[in-house]
């Protein structure tokens, strides 16, 4: 009964262990392509917003060219509505 008790805590170690090794691993990992990582983010967060950017200035560009045709709508139909500059109106 002895042996098996020191059988699990020694299974247990080296699970403990193989998970400390996992975490070393995975943060000299981390260490390692910390570089790689921060500029693909850079580029990431810059290309986002890029695009943010553009459909920004895109939408402000095409309410504003609406207003510009509704102004020119408008003053259509005024001249319209007043009718051809003759000689007898004007």
């Amino acid at each position: 009964s002895g042996a098996e008790h020191a059988g699990r805590s020694t299974e247990q170690l080296t699970a403990a262990q193989k998970q400390l090794l996992r975490k070393r691993q995975d943060l000299d990992f981390w260490k390692k392509n910390a570089l790689k990582i921060r500029s693909r983010n850079r580029i990431a967060g810059l290309a986002i917003g890029a695009f943010v950017i553009g459909m920004f200035s895109y939408t402000i560009l095409s309410v504003k060219q609406e207003r510009i045709m509704e102004d020119i709508d408008n003053e259509a139909k005024i001249n319209y509505i007043r009718g051809p500059r003759t000689g007898t109106n004007s």
